[in-house]
């Protein structure tokens, strides 16, 4: 059911099943009165006029980038209703059915394909034949639902791989790992350093995901895992009951009590070097006080099998949509077109050091020496997945797979019944 093409060398949450009504804060501001708790930024010169803009982007450094690149648009004012990312994800599909606003924060590929099918999103084509030349096929494809129209403007993404303190591994003559069997001695002698190996949280449900993909990738390639994500292979299949074995076998290394800790709180944990590495996205590096991102790097997830080596890697690609009951279609689609802009997408990568531009016009020489690495890792990348609720189907992500990750992780014994559970949901919701 996955149509894109893997992001190449060249090419480059959760929740539609929320079973509960939309906090207030989320209802949107389709009338054009300014939502509750947000904030209006931009111009007021003649143009769109008023255009309403939900955001998940509820973080301190997305928050003030994003304010930062609205200052640059002209044609109207935008009013912006943020959201905490969490909540945003878990009452999307009430708040696209309900009164929503005219642009929204979403993702491209299987995400924006699910809202696009249920006619929730704005068919923006006619958008793409202006903006097309500055994206890669790639990008489009992934801003393409399944009838082949447009309906996701791509903004930026970035990569997922392990990270650590270049200070800290200096310091104790650390190697990035090759190989699982090297990650685990690694992993042993940090504990003999008194350091907690692994960082780790999942209080939060997805983050947990990210491990799950990588570990799959890594043992069974790309293409069974987009199969597995699209309901087309089974969850009692000996091939995945391994990567919960692997998994678990990792566990011990990993920082415990995830489930009560949010990624914000892990990441401080290695900004404070109290953990040796994490395995996270780049916006880990929002976490880091200025002064010490210098000190942030990673590497790719190391091998499991030689047959898959490191060749697929989650790189996420965020952007914006129009929701089909937008009042001011006009203005939305004069705000996509600005977010399109590689001038507006240098604005977001200097003020967030933990993201890369979609557009191929955009200006990489001020990127940060993390960035240009980041950037790197998805050039050299035969497969690039979008991560787990983004490959998958929102109800089946949200109402299974965040219980039953959690579930692993505080019973990681209980495989086989766990995943017996899985496939037992997947067939009621893949039909």
């Amino acid at each position: 059911m996955d149509q894109r093409p893997p992001l190449s060398r060249r090419n480059l949450l959760i929740g539609a099943a929320a079973a509960f009504g939309v906090p207030a804060v989320l209802a949107g501001c389709g009338s054009g009165a300014p939502a509750p708790g947000g904030s209006t930024t931009g111009g007021t010169g003649a143009g769109a006029g008023a255009v309403t803009l939900g955001s998940n982007a509820s973080d301190e450094v997305p928050k003030k980038s994003l304010e930062t690149v609205l200052k640059g648009f002209t044609p109207g004012q935008v009013k912006v209703n943020t959201v905490d990312h969490n909540t945003f994800q878990e009452n999307i599909n009430r708040y696209l059915r309900g009164t929503p606003d005219d642009v929204f924060t979403w993702f491209a590929g299987y995400r924006m394909q699910f809202f696009a099918e249920q006619g929730l999103a704005t068919d923006i084509s006619d958008v793409w034949r202006e903006i097309g030349a500055d994206y890669t096929p790639a990008f489009k494809a992934a801003s393409t639902g399944t009838d082949g129209k447009q309906y996701f403007v791509p903004f930026t993404y970035y990569p997922w791989a392990v990270f650590y303190r270049k200070s800290v591994w200096e310091e104790k003559g650390y190697e990035p790992p090759r190989t699982l069997d090297e990650l685990t001695a690694l992993s042993r002698r940090m504990k003999a350093d008194g350091l907690v190996p692994i960082a780790f949280a999942d209080k939060d449900g997805w983050p947990a995901m990210g491990t799950f993909d990588i570990i799959n990738m890594r043992t069974n390639g790309y293409d069974f895992h987009i199969a597995l994500m699209a309901g087309k292979e089974s969850w009692t299949d000996p091939r995945v009951k391994q990567v919960f074995e692997t998994w678990r076998g990792l566990l011990e290394h990993h920082q415990p009590a995830a489930l009560g800790r949010t990624w914000q709180e892990a990441a401080q944990s290695l900004a404070e070097k109290k953990t040796g590495m994490y395995l996270l996205g780049m916006f880990v590096a929002q976490q880091f006080p200025e002064a010490d991102r210098d000190d942030l790097d990673f590497f790719t997830f190391p091998e499991i099998n030689p047959a898959y080596g490191t060749d697929s890697i989650d790189a996420p690609i965020d952007g914006y949509m129009v929701s089909a009951k937008a009042r001011n279609v006009d203005g939305a689609k004069a705000l996509i077109k600005h977010f399109a802009q590689a001038a507006a997408q240098n604005v977001a990568t200097e003020a967030d050091p933990g993201t890369l531009a979609a557009s191929s016009k955009a200006d990489t020489s001020g990127y940060s020496a993390l960035q240009k690495r980041g950037a790197e890792l998805v050039s050299q990348a035969s497969h690039i997945a979008q991560f787990l609720d983004r490959d998958t189907r929102p109800d089946f992500a949200s109402t299974v797979m965040i219980p039953s990750l959690q579930s692993f992780i505080d019973k990681p014994a209980e495989i086989d019944s766990l995943l017996v559970s899985i496939e037992k949901q997947k067939a009621n919701i893949f039909r």
